[in-house]
């Protein structure tokens, strides 16, 4: 049998990608064979296939680090899940395609009353923030979150998980109406740093003077060199990735000065070494989901074979909320 994949043939932009037929795999000891209906696209995916990204895999390669689907086929051993079981994971690569072939115990059993489409939008970002925010943070209910990037996936996640947890939330976007679009995942101010040398005097302005308790920072670049001067006293700055392409040079004075903390986020690495506070992390957020309490957006669901169009919109910014595909698997 076969099925459809997107490959990343030789590394450049989305345009480079190609959609072949590829073989369906046969699941060794403890493998399971995936159909994937629904993939989430994430702005990593585009370094990825670049090769720009900490995570450099040798083409030929699928990007998509996400996917919601059937399990069809379980290897030797499997116990977890069996064939008929809807599942969700996430992967550093390789999901955009129709059928994946991942270890048992990198899967989670979707609750029925989440859909796949729901699961393939929120599980990275969703789990990404929650993370950041829980783990790495400590976001206590009444202190001030800060936003960057707030309109993209993992930002408007944040600006939903923080509201969640009782964060007053800013949120801010490099436009005012990006920027506005945030209100819709919860956040009560919002601000625009078109100037990125403007996103210090726009929390400051919000905070009264005070700064954000917590700055969620996915953006990096010349944003994060002013955003990091408005961190509260005792505050914690977030280091998501870098959307803008730069990495910030931060004088390590400004931490010192604020009693502030600089910390790293690395989900996937978190995964990889605490598969179990993760799985309890996504029950949290599926049971959100299934309250009916997240507000995520997803901007658009395209078929497969629109990977290289997805793909460019989020590399040009143009994408409001999580971006899917959809394969031709059984649709949960």
């Amino acid at each position: 049998m076969s099925g459809r994949a997107l490959v990343c043939a030789r590394l450049g932009g989305p345009e480079d990608l190609e959609l072949a037929d590829v073989a369906t795999p046969s699941p060794g000891p403890g493998e399971v064979v995936v159909a994937v209906s629904h993939v989430g696209l994430n702005f990593h995916d585009t370094l990825i296939i670049a090769g720009t990204h900490v995570v450099r895999p040798e083409p030929p390669f699928s990007p998509g680090s996400e996917y919601a689907g059937t399990v069809v086929a379980v290897g030797a051993g499997v116990t977890s899940v069996r064939p008929g079981d809807r599942v969700a994971g996430n992967e550093e690569y390789g999901c955009a395609r129709d059928a994946v072939l991942v270890r048992a115990d990198r899967v989670t059993k979707v609750p029925g009353h989440v859909t796949d489409r729901q699961a393939a939008a929120i599980l990275v970002a969703y789990s990404t923030a929650y993370h950041a925010l829980v783990q790495r943070a400590g976001l206590r209910a009444g202190e001030t979150l800060a936003v960057l990037g707030a309109a993209g996936g993992v930002g408007s996640a944040a600006v939903d998980v923080g509201n969640l947890l009782g964060a007053r939330v800013i949120a801010g976007a490099s436009t005012p109406e990006r920027a506005e679009s945030a209100r819709l995942h919860g956040a009560h101010e919002t601000f625009s740093y078109g100037d990125a040398g403007s996103a210090k005097a726009a929390i400051k302005e919000l905070t009264g003077g005070a700064g954000a308790d917590v700055v969620f920072d996915p953006v990096g670049g010349a944003v994060a060199e002013s955003a990091v001067r408005a961190v509260a006293w005792g505050g914690r700055y977030l280091v998501i990735g870098f959307a803008s392409g730069g990495i910030p040079r931060v004088g390590l004075n400004i931490p010192l000065v604020k009693g502030a903390s600089v910390v790293g986020v690395f989900w996937g690495e978190f995964v990889r070494r605490d598969r179990a506070a993760h799985e309890r992390n996504l029950r949290e957020i599926f049971d959100w989901a299934a309250a009916g309490r997240l507000r995520h957006h997803v901007h658009d669901v395209l078929p497969l074979d629109q990977g290289p169009r997805a793909l460019r919109e989020l590399a040009d910014g143009r994408v409001r909320g999580k971006l899917l595909l959809r394969t031709g698997g059984p649709a949960g």
